[in-house]
């Protein structure tokens, strides 16, 4: 019988830099409108055991996660300590509007601090990928984090979209060093060099995409795979994610498949399994490409 890659019921959160606990598995709110629509979302994911929640100002959606976090808490006998939210700064906000940006993330959550806000983009809305002003603009960004993480209003502070570059850039100057760093990342894009960086200097690499915008789904090793272990394609994909601790965060505004994507750590994928899904990798994206960003 082939080994197989272990990981514990028990071991369903990872510990960031900071000491705090972070779920493995978290909410995704991109695209996710409209109150009813949120609060009966939010209610799902309660009901299933999700206790992490993950926004940003550019989904427009904060009030309505805040409202309904304060709602429904209540009613799972919950308290703002139970959960974990993350925000993250919009790149229309880079630079010297930064604190202002994060104090209003604050606000239309409706929290006296939030658990992780990262900056959402290497680049900044309305100059052009390669213009230098980007990377003077992270700097002052992150230096506004650092002064919101001092006070204790961000409890963890981080990145997404990041690349080997601007991570290695921002490691080199920070005060603080990010906790987290969420990209893309699913068997078409395992970003190896990303995740060896992150390990290295105890950044926690979090996926989001998990599913390549669905496209996976459909893939023939996922379906065979899945399959194989009885379990949706959507289950697997996660699984292999969340099998190697990689935190996810899976979105979804249907109920039952809320309850259903959080339903990872009850079976395991053979070695084989794994290293089938890995061996897909092609550096394939299927959301925004980074790279180019100065």
């Amino acid at each position: 019988m082939k080994k197989k890659y272990k990981m514990s019921d028990h071991q369903r959160s990872v510990m960031l830099n900071t000491g705090s606990q972070m779920p493995l598995v978290g909410l995704g709110t991109f695209k996710l409108r409209g109150i009813e629509n949120i609060m009966l979302t939010v209610d799902a994911a309660l009901a299933a055991g999700y206790r992490h929640f993950d926004t940003a100002a550019v989904y427009r959606n904060e009030v309505e996660i805040g409202k309904a976090l304060r709602e429904l808490l209540p009613k799972h006998g919950l308290s703002r300590a139970d959960i974990f939210v993350t925000s993250k700064l919009g790149p229309r906000d880079q630079g010297h509007m930064t604190p202002e940006a994060c104090q209003r993330s604050l606000d239309q959550l409706g929290l006296e601090y939030i658990d992780l806000f990262l900056v959402h983009w290497p680049g900044t809305q309305g100059l052009r990928v390669e213009d230098p002003q980007n990377s003077a603009n992270r700097a002052q960004s992150w230096m506004a984090l650092e002064e919101f993480h001092s006070c204790g209003k961000f409890r963890a502070i981080g990145v997404s979209n990041y690349t080997v570059r601007h991570l290695e850039e921002l490691l080199a100057s920070c005060k603080v060093a990010p906790a987290v760093l969420q990209v893309e990342f699913h068997p078409r894009l395992v970003q190896g060099e990303l995740r060896a960086l992150c390990a290295q200097r105890e950044v926690c690499f979090q996926a989001y995409s998990s599913l390549g915008t669905g496209a996976l789904l459909s893939d023939p090793a996922v379906l065979e795979v899945a399959k194989g272990c009885g379990r949706t394609g959507a289950q697997v994909l996660l699984r292999w994610a969340v099998q190697q601790g990689v935190p996810v965060l899976p979105k979804s505004c249907n109920p039952s498949r809320v309850q259903e994507n959080g339903q990872l750590f009850d079976f395991e994928l053979t070695q084989e399994d794994m290293e089938k899904l890995t061996g897909l990798d092609k550096g394939l994206r299927f959301c925004w490409d980074p790279t180019s960003v100065a």
